[in-house]
């Protein structure tokens, strides 16, 4: 009966008092383990409602992501609040006590606040979704996932980049796959001096129009940039409807380039100078 009483005491003994309320062994467990168990409901919830409700209406991947990602933090909070109000704690008082702990460690939260907000505007406003192509600095990859404080981007070479949501509200991002997925490729190649500009611009056109990835429509244009030191600068300008291929296509264009111009004679000229000796009178 001693050690029986002795379990109750530590059972029923406060370990800490929250709000005046006293939590004990039992009801910290019970509370966690409601926290756990709506945890586990929103990551079911957020797999049916993607592959059994929001696939069948044909909803674009960015929505669907979204709308599971909000659905998951709605159900999270509402098995917090659940387990608060099971322990037995007031949450009206409690969010009193928390207005004055926000001021006090607001200066060290100031980044995670600031990338959770990003996070909300990035759900709702979604100027990038999953599967979009984009570049953050000198960051380039796919968008892989948007959680409420991080974002993870699968890079051209497959690493895995978490860049904070605030990135993507402080700094300029290029969404490639945004609205018209179709994206401009420019082809920069010199010619030497001594070719026949006719014959370049139809050989550049040959070779836009021999890839099966280049577009009819926007038609394909071949532009003289500039005079360079040793060579007319032209540049190729093609449309293709993956931003994701962008790289590929470039160097199937540059590859075709090279062996067109050799078809047609067409000399690519290394840089040249001219060296002038100047001659002193002999004393």
């Amino acid at each position: 009966m001693e050690l029986k009483e002795k379990l109750i005491d530590i059972i029923e003994h406060p370990l800490f008092v929250i709000n005046n309320t006293p939590v004990t062994l039992v009801s910290l467990a019970i509370g966690i383990f409601i926290i756990v168990f709506f945890v586990f409901l929103s990551r079911i919830l957020k797999t049916r409602l993607l592959k059994k409700i929001l696939t069948k209406f044909n909803i674009e991947t960015g929505v669907q992501f979204m709308l599971t990602r909000i659905a998951q933090y709605i159900i999270i909070t509402i098995g917090v609040v659940v387990a608060f109000q099971t322990v037995g704690i007031d949450l009206s008082g409690l969010a009193v006590v928390l207005g004055f702990l926000s001021v006090g460690i607001g200066f060290g939260l100031q980044n995670i606040t600031s990338n959770f907000i990003a996070g909300l505007i990035l759900l709702f406003e979604r100027p990038i979704n999953v599967g979009d192509r984009i570049t953050v600095g000198d960051r380039e990859g796919d968008v892989t996932n948007i959680n409420i404080r991080s974002t993870t981007i699968k890079s051209i070479r497959n690493i895995s980049i978490i860049v904070p949501n605030s990135e993507f509200i402080s700094s300029q991002v290029i969404n490639w796959s945004h609205g018209d997925r179709k994206i401009a490729v420019d082809v920069e190649v010199g010619v030497s001096y001594n070719s026949d500009l006719d014959l370049v611009k139809k050989a550049l056109l040959e070779v836009a129009a021999d890839n099966n990835e280049v577009l009819t429509k926007p038609r394909p244009e071949v532009f003289f940039v500039s005079f360079g030191d040793s060579a007319w600068n032209m540049k190729l300008r093609v449309w293709i409807n993956d931003p994701k291929r962008h790289y590929n296509v470039l160097s199937d264009l540059n590859s075709d380039i090279v062996r067109k111009f050799r078809n047609y004679n067409i000399e690519i000229p290394f840089p040249q100078r001219d060296l002038h000796i100047l001659k002193t009178p002999d004393k």
